[in-house]
């Protein structure tokens, strides 16, 4: 269960991050809410897969999900540039986490 909880709290932090870019600095004010509602979640379901994940291993596969996640709807959504670099950095990040969850067993 604290890996599902963690796997939302990534995916939380997808969303506020995204709400965030069309908040417009906070300046809009569904997408603050959004923003701050999802912070929140985020931050709860973290603490709680904290109680059985060590704080390493849970800090660096949320920041993960969130990174790659963000990375992902940047493309995907917003229409960032993409490149090789990029690509390969994303992909590190994911080897990183599994590396992480294996060792972490």
């Amino acid at each position: 269960m604290a890996w599902l909880m963690l796997l939302v709290a990534g995916i939380l932090e997808v969303v506020w991050a995204y709400a965030m870019k069309q908040s417009d600095g906070f300046t809009r004010l569904w997408p603050s809410l959004v923003t701050l509602a999802g912070m929140f979640a985020s931050f709860v379901l973290l603490a709680a897969a904290m109680r059985s994940i060590p704080l390493g291993t849970a800090y660096t596969i949320w920041t993960g999900i969130g990174a790659v996640g963000a990375f992902v709807v940047g493309i995907a959504v917003l229409g960032e540039q993409v490149n090789a670099m990029r690509i390969v950095a994303a992909v590190l990040i994911v080897c990183g986490l599994v590396m992480m969850k294996l060792a972490s067993d």
